[in-house]
């Protein structure tokens, strides 16, 4: 055997004899597929058979082809913000190291190990080639998208060709960008090149996993994306992909549930072709169908999730402390089965300060001239430049808003210096939302349409901290930063929990200092998420022949109109418990009045014309009324889904605007005939006091429920006999009444005599300071306010119970 080949042999390490310490001789990514190759296949994770050309093959052909010496003058003056000299030593750089790299040993290596693959899966086998440097995928630096990947490889000469052609990547323009700014010396990143047998996802679906949600950082849940095709799609943004979430500590319990569905457009699918003999790829249109499914199931969505878990875990004990990881997987349509091709610390979101509590709120309105999903969490103005070619990008401004259809990552330069970015594609694993998040910049990605609908120089607003839709808003509009640090915040004894309707808003919320959700509105998630009114949706029949058609379109894939409702207002309560989980959310059955109800879809047959509607068929009076029973049993069944299939045992349930205890016991009746029997799996049932009758009762109400909520709103209302929206008599409306108080105090002590819960849910102690510590020298049980006062409360309720030693929280 002659040296050479000897040599090419020293050149190759295969996956099963490569583990995770093995970064400097195979590079981050592919000493992590070793790991996952020879550690989890008993975990069921699977990984594609394959070899590596170690980091030592490209050093020892840059030195004997004196390489080295041709490269650093080349790149040691270079300036990285001259685009057109980067490009130019950038590509004079890929030929150095396209040329070092044909040496015979590494030709005779790739030969003799591509042979040892055909045997095992037959001659031509196509191949997956990824370049894997030696400083990538690291906990604090990702290179995510730097470096060139092949697909679809047959046959040794292409082989070589392609491992050439990645071992020169290198240099790619933004490979050089991102070590320059992440502080690596060019010469001291050396790259490996892995080679695999291709998983045939282009005829399956592919995409990538996140075992945290990637805007909040919030830990407890993994966040999968998925396409139709080959996975590059939703690296460039060229589709918009399905969303899911699961949540870890629901299914380490054993619950299989997937928490949350967000179907994407996925307009198009990568798929091979072939082109003058050779195989490349192309995009296929997905048929309507296709686009109207999820691109996997449910019981893959989970088994993904607990590949993930599996790997974090393995990764968080091998470190010694949590580890979030970035996972691409993909389906091989041959064999059925998901594989995971790639897996790297998540380097952004694992490594935002817990301590400190950023918030960005709007403090205007304006016209929203697009949206999509949002990333970053924050907001930006500035005046928009669309970019319909890359030339164009030389004449983009420091400051301005990216519009583009898509982004790659040899705008990574441009993308640094933007207020913010827009795309009309993409979801929240793309290019552009990677290196948004990355570099701390807004983005709103799958904006469609949004290139068409802005001009350049017009100024707008970019708003991602409204959830997880993302607006862009023509003009400028104000917006707060609030910045505070949790580290010396004083935890009042009396529990300061949340009021939260929106579901997107429910990880970042969790991050702050709580003691659960006090009111989760349901109004908000059937208004948002639904539309329609859940009569329509259980007795469909009954609705317009127009209204008809419009359910049918909202409600396409499912079996029957009723399961839309239930799935989405599940997940949207379900997405607020697991968020919040194990503390306890307080979720309000619906109350909206007659006139908000007629608004929705198909309302207007099911709803009666009131006159004053405040005090009209609202609250406990519809539950079990024949009127309403049929969309009651539907929100049961909802709730019954998240405690019961989702395992969040953490829900509570609260019954507001009930009149009179005959009608409080009709509506436990009818709950527990729909499965949500109080004291059943720990089910507690609260009821809202908000009407004088509940307190003057409170004794007969605390026989029939588990605690009270004070609505200070309505209270105040009908305590004083005001209509608050009434602009004659509005400024009556006085929750530090001395009457109100009186009732308050009423009701928090009548709720102690009965050893029952008792809070209060409106935002008079956030408002008033004076009501608060009237409210905590009672030893209140909880007191429930929005995100954005939850700080200021704890700070007065502590000072309060500072001044009142003896006071303890009551319940």
């Amino acid at each position: 055997m002659s040296a050479e080949a000897v040599a090419g042999e020293g050149y190759i390490r295969w996956f099963k004899d490569i583990r995770v310490g093995d970064v400097a001789l195979v590079g981050g990514k592919t000493s992590s597929l070793g790991e996952l190759y020879n550690a989890l296949s008993a975990a069921g994770v699977r990984v594609p058979s394959g070899f590596a050309l170690t980091a030592a093959a490209y050093r020892d052909a840059l030195s004997e082809a004196s390489a080295w010496e041709k490269l650093r003058p080349l790149l040691a003056t270079l300036d990285i913000s001259d685009t057109a000299a980067l490009s130019a030593a950038a590509a004079s750089a890929r030929q150095i190291v396209y040329e070092a790299t044909g040496t015979k040993a590494i030709r005779e290596g790739i030969a003799a190990s591509y042979a040892e693959l055909e045997k095992q899966y037959g001659r031509n086998v196509a191949v997956a080639v990824r370049s894997s440097a030696t400083a990538e995928d690291l906990p604090t630096a990702s290179f995510a998208g730097q470096h060139e990947s092949f697909l679809n490889v047959r046959g040794t000469s292409a082989l070589v060709e392609a491992c050439r052609r990645c071992f020169a990547s290198i240099f790619t323009d933004r490979a050089i960008v991102y070590r320059r700014n992440n502080g690596f010396d060019d010469f001291k990143v050396f790259l490996s090149v892995a080679v695999m047998k291709m998983v045939r996802a282009d005829t399956a679906a592919s995409g990538v996993v996140f075992t945290l949600d990637t805007e909040s950082g919030f830990r407890d849940v993994v966040f999968i994306t998925g396409v139709y095709g080959l996975g590059e799609t939703i690296v460039q943004g060229q589709v918009d992909p399905d969303e899911f979430y699961v949540h870890k500590p629901t299914f380490s319990q054993g619950h299989r549930a997937v928490l949350r569905h967000s179907l994407g457009a996925k307009q198009s699918k990568l798929v091979y072709a072939r082109a003058r003999g050779s195989v490349t790829t192309r995009l296929r249109t997905v048929p309507r169908a296709q686009r109207e499914r999820y691109c996997i199931p449910d019981s893959e969505i989970l088994a993904l999730a607990g590949q993930a878990i599996a790997i974090e875990e393995h990764y968080s004990r091998a470190a010694g402390h949590p580890m979030p990881m970035d996972i691409e997987w993909a389906k091989d349509g041959d064999d059925g089965f998901i594989y995971i091709i790639q897996s790297r610390p998540e380097t952004v979101a694992s490594q935002h300060a817990t301590n400190i509590v950023e918030v960005y709120s709007l403090k205007g309105t304006g016209t929203a001239i697009a949206k999509g999903r949002a990333v970053g969490e924050r907001i930006a103005t500035g005046k928009a430049r669309v970019i319909s070619d890359p030339r164009e990008l030389a004449s983009f401004q420091p400051g301005e808003v990216l519009v583009a259809q898509t982004t790659s990552p040899d705008w990574q330069p441009v993308m640094k210096s933007a207020a913010a970015i827009v795309t009309d594609r993409g979801g929240r694993t793309c290019h552009a939302a990677i290196v948004a998040r990355e570099l701390g910049v807004p983005a709103v990605v799958g904006a469609e349409g949004a290139t068409s609908k802005i001009r350049t120089g017009m100024t707008v607003t970019v708003s991602c901290g409204e959830g997880e839709t993302g607006h862009i808003y023509e003009g400028t509009i104000p917006f707060d930063v609030s910045r505070v640090s949790t580290d010396n915040i004083r935890r009042p004894r009396t529990e300061i929990m949340v009021n939260l309707g929106n579901p997107d808003l429910a990880f970042r919320t969790a991050m702050l200092p709580n003691d659960g959700v006090g009111l989760a509105r349901m109004e908000f998630i059937i208004n948002e998420y639904i539309g329609i009114h859940p009569m329509a949706l259980a007795e469909p029949s009954k609705a317009s022949p127009r209204d008809r058609k419009m359910i049918e379109r909202l409600t396409r894939g499912y079996e029957k109109p009723a399961d839309f409702f239930v799935e989405k207002l599940s997940e949207g309560v379900g997405t607020i418990a697991a968020a919040f989980y194990p503390k306890p959310v307080i979720v309000r059955l619906s109350d909206f009045k007659t006139n908000e109800y007629a608004r929705l879809i198909a309302g207007e047959p099911f709803e009666p014309t009131e006159a004053n509607p405040m005090i009209g068929f609202r609250g406990a009076s519809r539950y079990a009324h024949p009127a309403y029973a049929a969309g009651f049993a539907l929100e049961c069944a909802a709730l019954a889904r998240v405690r019961g299939e989702m395992g969040l045992t953490n829900l509570r349930i609260m019954v507001p605007f009930c009149r009179r205890e005959e009608e409080a016991r009709k509506v436990l009746a009818a709950m527990a005939e729909h499965g949500l029997k109080r004291g059943e799996n720990g089910l507690e049932i609260f009821v809202m006091c908000e009407i004088p009758n509940n307190v003057i009762r409170v004794d007969a109400f605390a026989a029939l429920f588990d605690g009270f909520s004070i609505g200070s709103n309505d209270l105040t209302q009908l305590t004083l006999g005001v209509d608050r929206d009434s602009e004659i008599v509005a400024f009556d409306f006085d929750e530090s009444d001395p009457g109100m108080l009186e009732m308050m105090r009423l009701a928090v002590t009548g709720a102690q005599r009965n050893h029952r819960h008792v809070g209060i849910c409106g935002e008079a102690p956030a408002n008033d300071p004076g009501i608060a510590r009237f409210l905590t020298d009672l030893g209140i049980s909880s007191i429930s306010v929005n995100p954005g006062s939850l700080i200021r409360t704890m700070n007065i309720v502590s000072e309060a119970e500072s001044a009142s030693p003896g006071v303890r929280a009551g319940g």
